[in-house]
This record gives C-alpha cells, structure tokens and sequence, in this order.
C-alpha cells in the first residue's frame, strides 16, 4: 500500500464522519467506494458528496458506492455508530476485504476485540477522529469545527501501512498522527468522551449548564474514568480534562444527547457500559458512573 500510488478505500458509513473523509480522500486523488444503503448509495453514486467547510472550503466529490464490497482494497474505514457495527459489517465480507487495513473510527474502547474475531487482528488499527462533522442529508456534509485531526494506531499492526494512510489522510488535509500505543489512543479519547456524554445526555443539558450546575458529579465523573483508565494502560489528567470542559462553548452538546433528541438509539453500552465493566475488571470503584450509567438504562435508554 503506497499512498505515492493513489489508495483505494473502502467507507463504511458515509455520514458525518465518514463523508468527510471519502469527499477529501476523493479531492485528494484516491478513489474511493462508499459502502451504504441503496438510495444513499444511489444518490452517491448519481452526485456525489457534497461538503459544507469553513476549514475546506465548499466542494463536491465524485466517488463510486454500492450496497456490499466486492473487490479487495488497500483500507477500509468504519465510520458508522457503535449500535449499527455489527448489521454494517455484513456489508464488508472478510474473504472479499482479504488484507486491507480495517481502520475504525468508533467511540468506546472494545470494539477493536470484535473486529480482530472477525478480520484479520494485524489489520486492525483503531483510530480517533477530533472534528464536528455532520451529514444533514444523504450525500450532504456539514463540517463545523476549524480543524480536523486523526490519531491512528494499531499494536500488531505493521509500521508502513499505518504511515502510508497517514501520509493519504494528511495530504487530504487531515492532522494526522501514527501513535505508537493503541490503549492510550483510545483511553484518551474514552477519557473525556464518558463525562461529557453520559452528563449533558443525563441531564438533558448542555456542557455549559452541566459543568456549571452539577459540578461535582462532573468532577467525580472526570476521576473515575481517569482512575479506570489508568489501569487500563491509559492517560490519567482529571484536571487536565476540567480544564478542557471550561475551554469548550456553553452550548456545546455530546453526540449522544443529539441521538437521544432526535429519538434515535444511543451508544450506552459502548460508552457507560464498556467504562463500567474495564471498572470491574481491574476492580477500580466507579460508584458515580454506575449511578448515572443505570439512571440512563432505566430512563429508557
């Protein structure tokens, strides 16, 4: 796989994410096949992407699509939610996917375990997306934040495949880093994802009123989860992350409350309940996430 070449990837989930990855990929010069539905993959097909940046700028990306894999590629980046991974797959079989990296951009920590059963595990490199980016429409991307930065990483995973898609996904015009420890990557992320999901979706609030009205279960949120990922080989900064909370806009509102608005399902058990059993495991008290994790959980969620 030599980015020099032009990359073939495979998107699984041409969303938010997703879409604005395939559009800049494409923009760039790599051809690259969106894996959907058959009227998004229809309208793909007939329009192709269309984004919405202040970073980018606004263009339109030609990409091919369709509703299975069929031919190997060079990678294959999952952008869709942690509840729609396991009916997504079905559209990328194994045999067809054969070597290609498996590059997945989900929030949580133990879907890289499921996908190494099912793929080839020294293929598997889990990544970290920082970036608002929404798709409004079938084919239609909104991205919203100033930058757009990814970390990849993948323990078992060879050096020279994981720095070719770096050098594809920075020429893109995406920060990219290659880190060399998969738990931290991941546990800094699921750091200061927990709080502020399992909070501002709690309280139907957002981060201003959270880390303003309910403070100290905030902060208690921040030390368990850096507690347990500590033990999990992790980054450990509760004040670190406080500090982030303060620096972020009063309206700013977790993708997980978004979902809960808008009725769809929430990713309860990928967060709250992949924290709450690395908890268990390593036998670290998490009293107040467990309580905030069940009230999610008997509310309906």
């Amino acid at each position: 796989m030599s980015a020099n070449d032009g990359l073939t990837v495979a998107i699984l989930g041409p969303g938010g994410i997703g879409g604005l990855l395939a559009a800049l990929l494409s923009r760039s010069g790599h051809r690259v096949i969106c894996l959907a539905g058959d009227e998004t993959a229809k309208t793909l097909r007939t329009t192709g992407l269309h984004v919405r940046s202040g970073m980018f700028g606004d263009f339109t990306a030609e990409v091919e699509a369709d509703t299975e894999l069929r031919e190997p590629v060079d990678a294959c980046l999952i952008a869709v939610k942690a509840t729609h991974l396991d009916a997504a797959l079905t559209r990328v079989p194994p045999g067809t996917l054969g070597d290609a990296l498996v590059v997945p951009f989900l929030n949580g920590v133990e879907h890289p375990a499921s996908l190494r059963a099912r793929y080839r595990p020294d293929r598997v490199a889990p990544a970290v997306i920082r970036a608002e980016s929404t798709r409004v429409a079938p084919g239609e991307i909104e991205h919203a934040t100033p930058f757009a930065e990814v970390d990849l990483s993948g323990d078992p995973v060879p050096d020279e495949r994981l720095d070719a898609l770096a050098k594809a996904l920075g020429e893109a015009g995406i920060t990219t880093r290659v880190l060399p420890d998969e738990a931290a990557a991941l546990w800094a992320k699921m750091s200061f994802l927990a709080p502020f999901a399992l909070l501002t979706t709690r309280h139907a609030l957002p981060l201003g009123d959270v880390r303003t009205h309910h403070r100290e279960e905030l902060t208690s949120l921040v030390e368990e989860t850096a507690a347990v990922s500590r033990a999990c080989g992790g980054p450990a900064d509760p004040a670190g992350a406080l500090a982030r909370y303060d620096g972020f806009p009063h309206g700013m509102k977790s993708s997980m409350q978004r979902d809960a608005e808008a009725g769809r399902p929430l990713e309860l058990d990928a967060i709250g309940g992949a924290l709450l059993r690395a908890a268990e495991r390593h036998g670290v008290p998490v009293p107040v996430t467990a309580r905030v994790v069940g009230e999610l959980r008997a509310s309906g969620h």
